[in-house]
């Protein structure tokens, strides 16, 4: 009798490589998520930055000498909503100086996207 040839796969080897597929694919998938979620967050503390500078370059520009307070506000760039703080104090060891603290979020998110001080001297 002549031996029987095998010319497929089996049922248990076709699941077999359906689940090593779809663990793969799993991770390929997951990765990507982190991704798209790392640009995303990148994006928004790159604009959370230029909306600081923005503002200490304003003070710049304008020549101010601002009183020591803390001043909020809201703008709009790259098409959405962001709220801004600025605390104003006495630069360390310096009269005709004033630090200011600039830091940045979205208009509706809790965790600040951005942080930066910056000196402005007397007019």
């Amino acid at each position: 009798m002549p031996a029987k040839l095998n010319n497929g796969f089996t049922l248990v080897e076709v699941l077999v490589a359906l689940a090593v597929l779809t663990i793969a694919l799993a991770a390929v998938m997951r990765g990507l998520s982190q991704s798209i979620d790392m640009s995303a967050s990148l994006r928004d503390r790159t604009v959370a930055m230029w909306i600081a500078q923005n503002r200490l370059t304003a003070h710049q520009m304008q020549g101010d000498w601002p009183a020591m307070d803390t001043t909020e506000g809201d703008t709009n760039m790259a098409d959405r909503a962001w709220h801004w703080r600025e605390q104003v104090t006495a630069a360390p060891g310096e009269q005709d100086m004033r630090q200011i603290h600039i830091e940045v979020r979205l208009a509706a998110g809790e965790q600040t996207l951005a942080r930066l001080i910056g000196f402005l001297p007397k007019p």
